[in-house]
């Protein structure tokens, strides 16, 4: 309803001013009743000519010459003249014809149809008036002569209108085109990755397993730390494997981003916890709420930060206690992992210097917030709060 206002308004606009002049210069011309008569009934049906004419521009166009021409020659008959300001809604319907018609077939039986219609009133005027006073003359050929400009100028409009709908296209098919190359160069950049990553990391991931699934296989040959070591280290390799895997087929196709590993979440924390203890470390852990009910999303986020946490702290802080708090309350999750003084000296150059930013990247999708930093007693706090509202995500 609101988006009809403004061309109703505009309708309105107009027919005041192509109609209410003509009223206003009557009196001066003319004061007879067969004047106002013909006026009146050329304006009445004029308005509605001019309200149907982005519809039937042609037809109204024909139209409205026609009832020009009945009014001009009826109001001579009768001996009456009107005012030249009647021409108006002529030119109206010439500017509409050329803004809206892109038919030449159909212009041109206008204007055929106008040429006969004139004609034919020519001939009806001479027939009907003896006074020359109402004769069209020169007056008439002087009111009539700028018409085609009008015409001009609503094919100016209308060609205008059709380049500037041009270029708007050619600009849409550029926007998409670009697009898609940006995309399909985005699918490339995946697959190099994709290919870098399984040459470089895939198979030292796989030889890693190899080694300690024969190592497994002499395992009486070893004392039981060591075998507990090759265990562990056999049961991290698969599960990278697996990982790294999934991550791969994510790269080459996001489409195809069903991991077939399944995802963890805040139930094998105790594994990997477990994980952390066969590797030297000591850990503790405390839970508090619902855990199970939390997104999973926010689980795995989570999970991961925990994942990470202990990495850093068998990195830089070996031999240190590790206390690790995780509940939902208040509508978030807050994860804490908190390492104390390392026991013995850390591993130099250990990592790639990304653990924060992965982490800080990965609790920011989910509008949570990470605070990570060193503690008084030498250790090492990382604290992780995210919403559970973000189940979405």
């Amino acid at each position: 309803m609101d988006g009809r206002w403004p061309g109703w308004g505009a309708d309105a606009g107009l027919v005041v001013l192509t109609f209410l002049p003509a009223l206003l210069s009557q009196p001066y011309v003319d004061t007879s009743g067969a004047a106002w008569a013909s006026l009146t009934v050329y304006e009445a049906v004029g308005v509605v000519i001019l309200l149907v004419r982005r519809r039937l521009p042609a037809t109204a166009f024909v139209v409205g010459f026609a009832a020009l021409l009945v009014a001009l020659v009826g109001s001579a008959g009768a001996g009456a003249k009107l005012s030249p300001l009647v021409f108006l809604p002529l030119a109206v319907l010439l500017y509409n014809l050329g803004n809206h018609t892109a038919s030449w077939k159909r212009t041109v039986s206008a204007l055929l149809g106008v040429i006969v219609l004139g004609v034919a009133g020519l001939w009806l005027n001479r027939m009907t008036t003896d006074s020359g006073d109402f004769q069209g003359g020169l007056d008439v050929l002087a009111a009539l002569a700028p018409m085609p400009l009008a015409w001009a100028m609503g094919f100016a409009a209308r060609t205008r209108q059709e380049l500037l709908a041009a270029a708007e296209r050619r600009a849409a098919d550029a926007r998409r085109a670009q697009a898609l190359e940006a995309a399909q160069a985005t699918q490339r950049e995946r697959t190099r990755i994709a290919g870098e990553m399984h040459d470089v990391v895939a198979h030292s991931l796989t030889l890693l397993v190899v080694h300690a699934e024969t190592l497994r296989a002499r395992g009486g040959e070893l004392p039981d730390w060591a075998r507990t070591q090759v265990d562990g280290l056999a049961a991290a390799g698969r599960q990278s494997s697996g990982e790294l895997r999934d991550l791969l087929r994510m790269l080459r196709d996001p489409a195809d981003a069903a991991p077939l590993q399944p995802v963890p979440d805040l139930g094998e924390l105790d594994a990997l916890l477990d994980s952390h203890r066969a590797a030297g470390g000591t850990v503790e852990l405390t839970t508090a709420g619902a855990l199970e009910s939390v997104p999973g999303p926010v689980q795995l986020a989570a999970y991961r930060v925990v994942q990470e946490a202990l990495v850093n702290a068998r990195r830089h802080a070996p031999g240190a206690l590790v206390r690790v708090r995780v509940g939902d309350a208040a509508g978030e999750l807050r994860c804490e992992v908190v390492n104390s003084r390392a026991a013995r000296r850390g591993t130099a150059g250990a990592g790639v210097g990304l653990g924060l930013i992965s982490m800080e990247e990965r609790v920011g999708a989910l509008d949570g917030e990470l605070v990570a930093g060193p503690t008084e007693d030498g250790g090492f706090r990382v604290v992780a709060t995210m919403p559970l509202d973000r189940a979405d995500v």
